[in-house]
């Protein structure tokens, strides 16, 4: 599922799954960790490993989630409440939530 995420690189348009999103965020996590490692057992100043990997990872990242919003229903803008402090926490939920069934204006069910 990340290597799935990884073609879809810049990919807007169209439906995630959850099992997509949530694998891809997993693997993304423990390679930031992998990185943090890396960074403090070779450098004792800035974190090039960690850096690479955040950036590297953030386009990547995003178009998923805006995928994934567009699985259940809502518009991949909304993904933007996620910086307003604890009124994004509702961007997890709806991110966590079952898809919709119904085709809808960004084509067929993931599933």
């Amino acid at each position: 599922w990340f290597v799935k995420c990884l073609k879809n690189y810049a990919n807007f348009s169209g439906r995630a799954r959850r099992k997509e999103y949530w694998f891809f965020i997993v693997v993304q996590i423990g390679l930031i960790i992998i990185a943090s490692i890396i960074d403090s057992v070779i450098f004792n100043g800035p974190s090039i490993f960690y850096a690479l990997t955040v950036l590297g990872l953030f386009i990547p990242s995003l178009s998923v989630a805006i995928r994934r919003m567009h699985d259940t229903g809502r518009s991949g803008w909304l993904t933007l409440i996620s910086l307003i402090p604890l009124v994004g926490l509702i961007v997890i939920y709806w991110l966590a939530s079952e898809t919709k069934q119904e085709t809808n204006q960004w084509g067929q069910p993931a599933k």
